[in-house]
């Protein structure tokens, strides 16, 4: 099953429509204390495997990256793992940057 992926713009709704979501970050520390979406949880992609119980299952969880292709592969991984609830967010935080929130810094 493929893994669902949001725009920022659909990010952005659901976060202003306060539907319960995790937003899980999957970059490493030095990026996340430089630019992050508010309300996010860090877990670097490399300890996923080791954190994953700190995931919730019974809620939607986004994961975001730096462009979208770390967090693609951590809702691989997750869904391997037998996370159902996982999207993407397409274009990751650079995009929310750009998109949404021009307060977060690009890099």
């Amino acid at each position: 099953m493929p893994i669902s992926q949001y725009t920022p713009e659909q990010l952005r709704q659901r976060l202003q429509d306060e539907a319960p979501v995790m937003l899980l970050d999957v970059r490493e520390p030095h990026e996340f204390a430089y630019a992050k979406i508010a309300g996010s949880v860090l877990i670097p992609l490399q300890q996923i495997p080791q954190r994953q119980d700190e995931i919730p299952s019974d809620r939607d969880i986004v994961v975001i990256c730096h462009h979208g292709m770390r967090s693609q592969q951590a809702c691989n991984y997750l869904q391997h793992a037998g996370f159902q609830r996982l999207i993407n967010l397409r274009g990751g935080i650079d995009a929310w940057s750009l998109v949404c929130d021009s307060s977060v810094p690009r890099y």
